[in-house]
């Protein structure tokens, strides 16, 4: 029989949950407000809180005790929201975790006058403007279709890119339909949280009310983008075909277009991984970019905090790798070795270029890492073993972890590095993940002399990637929102 103490200690914690909840929904309200209405983002400690649910916003303040170490509440971090609601910010990216510590530990009379002088830089809409930069997907494979998902969520005041057209080579009435169906539909990142519909006759998709023309092209510089209204376009190539200077430069010769963004390695372009060297470009008389891999992307982040502050002497970088498009399902020829062999039941050695690709990103690096990959039987979601020797002694594990926990919460690669604390974290709980490297606190050895570490970063390598496509074409484009992290 249930005790009156239990009862009461149980209606307690029930109360003070739904008391959460409804801080937590006042605090997405708010969100929604600001980012539709004023074309603010809100971030939480670096973690999205756009379309998110309730019991997902208060496991968020557990993730700030446990690993960011700033314990906040969701009921002070509503009322910071509420108070950005009340000032004329302009369109801006701003960790309201972070805010709301700093308010919690300063001496202001109140959350207005606190917002007030924080945010002065931030105040009047006038003070940042841009003009949206219009994008094409060319290609609308496994990358081109999450772009596609993500792009359309830029609508708003702040809108920053404008999906206006995909391109594709051939397009009948039925694969209009199917590539509709596509988007909507996907067997890994779940179905599409929007509408997508058909406008066969116009040849076009509507996506959360937004148009996109869809074109067939077989050759990139015979299409007029003019013709649809589409001008200084930013061009997304992930159809894989183009990895060359003179391939690419194709595009341009297109009516409307600015700029090229390859999404793979390219050759004779800048190779670049957001946070790690996208700085070093020169935006204004470049033209063709490429966003490396998404192995280099899981990689170097990690890397670069590892050789910035204990140096590594040589490495070796082994990568599980999901399958692709590209291998078969059933055994059949392929023009590489093993890759021709049935990827579904299968574990697959392949090569992989991340190893030499890191030192375009990181120079200091050059010929100090060797690299290989396996791919193995699942959809997605990849894991990268990084053994490194270093130059610098680390005393310990944990402060090996903390090396890395400290840049992911701080700095320039706080939208790069996630760190999880997760013991049970495996290959699926990755999917999704915002951020391309998600570094497995839990998995890091170091040997006894602490010269020697191995240390493991998982990455979603459809999602994960394509989010650092899409904060690279923002920075070439120019249309990069205030940020306060």
């Amino acid at each position: 029989m249930q005790t009156a103490e239990a009862k009461t200690g149980y209606e307690a914690g029930l109360k003070e949950y739904v008391d959460r909840e409804r801080a937590a929904v006042d605090l997405i309200n708010s969100v929604g407000q600001l980012m539709y209405g004023r074309g603010v983002e809100l971030v939480f400690f670096r973690n999205h809180l756009l379309d998110i649910s309730i019991s997902e916003v208060i496991k968020l303040f557990t993730y700030a005790e446990q690993v960011v170490k700033k314990p906040i509440d969701v009921f002070t971090t509503a009322d910071v929201a509420r108070g950005l609601l009340e000032l004329d910010l302009a369109p801006s990216k701003i960790d309201i975790g972070k805010l709301t510590h700093e308010f919690k530990n300063s001496s202001a009379a109140s959350i207005n006058d606190f917002l007030g002088s924080h945010l002065s830089t931030f105040i009047g809409q006038d003070k940042h403007t841009f003009q949206p930069q219009d994008v094409v997907l060319y290609g609308f494979g496994r990358i081109g279709r999450i772009a596609a998902r993500e792009l359309v969520k830029q609508a708003g005041k702040g809108q920053q890119l404008r999906l206006r057209a995909i391109v594709t080579r051939t397009l009948t009435d039925a694969e209009i339909v199917k590539r509709a169906a596509l988007l909507r539909n996907d067997s890994v990142h779940g179905t599409f949280k929007g509408t997508v519909i058909e406008d066969v006759p116009n040849k076009a998709i509507w996506v959360n009310g937004q148009l996109v023309q869809l074109i067939a092209a077989n050759n990139p510089e015979d299409i007029d983008y003019t013709a649809y209204g589409i001008n200084n376009a930013l061009v997304i190539d992930n159809t894989g075909a183009f990895t060359k200077r003179a391939d690419l430069e194709r595009h341009l010769k297109a009516k409307g277009v600015s700029k090229v963004l390859l999404t793979a390695p390219g050759k004779e372009i800048p190779n670049v991984v957001y946070g790690i060297n996208h700085k070093d470009l020169d935006i204004d008389n470049e033209k063709i970019f490429s966003a490396a891999s998404c192995t280099t992307n899981a990689i170097c982040p990690v890397l670069k905090v590892v050789e910035d502050n204990l140096g590594i002497e040589k490495g070796h970088i082994e990568t599980v790798h999901a399958y692709t498009n590209d291998q078969n399902l059933l055994d059949n020829y392929h023009k590489g070795p093993r890759r021709g062999r049935s990827a579904a039941i299968n574990m697959v050695i392949t090569s992989t270029g991340a190893g030499t690709a890191v030192a375009k990103a990181i120079p200091s690096l050059k010929d100090k890492l060797t690299a290989n990959a396996v791919r193995v039987p699942t959809p997605n979601g990849s894991l990268a073993i990084m053994n490194l020797t270093l130059k610098k002694p680390v005393a310990d594990l944990a402060a090996m972890n903390d090396l890395i926990r400290r840049a992911a919460l701080n700095g320039d690669l706080v939208n790069q590095i996630h760190y999880q604390v997760d013991p049970e974290l495996v290959s699926s709980d990755i999917i999704g993940d915002t951020c391309c490297s998600v570094f497995d606190s839990n998995a890091t050895i170091v040997a006894p002399d602490g010269r020697t570490v191995v240390l493991y970063a998982w990455y979603d390598n459809e999602f994960g990637y394509t989010k650092q496509v899409i904060r690279l074409a923002k920075h070439i484009s120019k249309v990069q929102r205030l940020i306060y992290y």
